[in-house]
């Protein structure tokens, strides 16, 4: 089995924090603790293959410790491979069934599949950890303290990732789990509060006891849990179709009985089904001709579906085009450009790696992301910016042949994602750093007036 050493090696790159892990392994291989650590630092990282490979050594060397299946597991599912996560996830169970991590894991990877089964992991997982701290691990200086950070999450998930924003090296964080505080919860001390409950359809009761949580409170909120609730797929696409420069889809929701004979009236094919909640293409179907509707309601979960209408992105040259822009503190912000010849494009599966003309249209966006929208688009992102009201959320869109936006998603569950190492990427760090760096000012110095 390679070591951890040698997988570095062979990702040909060097992650300098890996460094006191590494020395830790060369003298014992099988060491639990740093063995979790260095797949959770390649993880961040985003080498995910590698950490996969530390976690299953850690696994083959401590094949009792629940620990060692659960992170294998969470990185199975983050991956989108459920069979194996739940797999994991099970495994520890078996070793320690109090595992709150496998509980929550499971909550998370069974809703909208078995509902029943996800509340009963999701009360085993939740309950009593409604509080948890991250504290603070950077300098200590008198004339600069660290900010303290009250974190809203939901237990269903749909929540802003915020591992590279909130780190420890940044900030204090206190994590509170929204639906499982009580109303006589003492919040603890804090500067600002970030509100990281994102999914207006997933998370509508979490939002709901947030509101309450921060009822009275005088801690300036970022992202405000009524803003977060006005973002939902259908009110996003009629509130945005209004603005110049938007061409947003239809969007209804359907009781799934309904869709047997066909698309609603009004919807032709091709047509697009999703089941609330999801994201990351999961649970999202494109049915081209009335033979495929029953196989694609067969696979999608939940009692009621989405309906929408088909925005097509392909260029000439056969590849659809999806860009995101960040908004922070009420900045523009350029994330990535994605192009893909599949209807359905994430940045993590487009061909961005084995194609250097893609890489080198990705570059001109996120150096000169005007001259590259054009003024419609740029009218349009502003807009768009200013209607959502967030302090951080973003929108993922295509161009029109004659410049307007086409809109997929503008919310705020996405995700700032460091680059790998790998020199290939290099022309995306500053973007990323750019974003980065924006939403920690954002919760450093809040501002309360819009």
């Amino acid at each position: 089995m390679a070591s951890p050493g040698s997988i570095l090696e062979q990702l040909g790159c060097i992650v300098p924090e890996c460094g006191a892990l590494l020395t830790v392994l060369a003298r014992d291989p099988s060491d639990a603790n740093a063995l979790a650590s260095l797949g959770t630092l390649l993880l961040h990282e985003g080498y995910t293959s590698a950490a996969s490979a530390v976690f299953t050594q850690a696994i083959a060397a401590h094949p009792l410790d629940a620990a060692a299946h659960v992170n294998l597991a969470s990185l199975l599912r983050r991956s989108d491979q459920p069979g194996p996560a739940r797999d994991a996830y099970e495994t520890a169970l078996r070793l320690d069934p109090a595992n709150p991590e496998a509980h929550q894991g499971l909550a998370y990877l069974l809703d909208g599949t078995d509902t029943r089964a996800a509340a009963r992991h999701r009360q085993s997982g939740f309950s009593g950890r409604v509080l948890t701290t991250m504290p603070y691990e950077g300098p200590l200086e008198s004339d600069n303290k660290p900010v303290t950070v009250l974190r809203l999450v939901s237990a269903h998930g749909g929540n802003i990732p915020t591992a590279h924003i909130l780190n420890g090296r940044f900030c204090r964080t206190h994590t509170v789990v929204a639906e499982y505080a009580k109303r006589s919860l003492k919040l603890p001390p804090h500067d600002v509060v970030f509100n990281a409950i994102g999914d207006a359809e997933a998370c509508a009761p979490a939002l709901r006891a947030a509101s309450r949580l921060l009822a009275g409170g005088t801690a300036h909120v970022l992202n405000p849990p009524a803003r977060i609730m006005a973002t939902t797929r259908i009110n996003n696409a009629r509130r945005l179709a209004k603005l110049p420069g938007v061409i947003a889809p239809r969007i209804v929701l359907c009781v799934r009985s309904s869709l047997a004979k066909g698309p609603p009236e009004g919807f032709a094919y091709p047509f697009l089904l999703r089941s609330p909640g999801f994201h990351t293409g999961q649970h999202f179907a494109r049915i081209t001709h009335a033979a495929e509707l029953p196989a694609a309601l067969a696979a999608l979960p939940g009692d009621e579906l989405m309906v929408l209408q088909y925005l097509n992105a392909t260029r000439p040259d056969g590849a659809a085009r999806k860009y995101r822009v960040m908004f922070i503190g009420h900045q523009l912000m350029p994330l990535h450009l994605a192009i893909s010849t599949s209807w359905k494009v994430h940045y993590f599966t487009a061909d961005m790696h084995a194609d250097a003309a893609h890489r080198a249209e990705e570059q001109q966006f996120l150096t000169n992301m005007p001259a590259v929208l054009g003024p419609i688009a740029m009218q349009a992102l502003t807009a768009i910016e200013a209607e959502l009201g967030l302090d951080y959320g973003g929108i993922d869109f295509a161009l029109s042949p004659d410049g307007q936006v086409l809109l997929f998603e503008a919310n705020a569950t996405m995700i700032i994602t460091p680059p790998p190492r790998a020199s290939i990427w290099d022309y995306r760090r500053f973007a990323v750093t750019q974003a980065l760096s924006a939403a920690q000012s954002l919760i450093a110095t809040p501002n309360p007036n819009r």
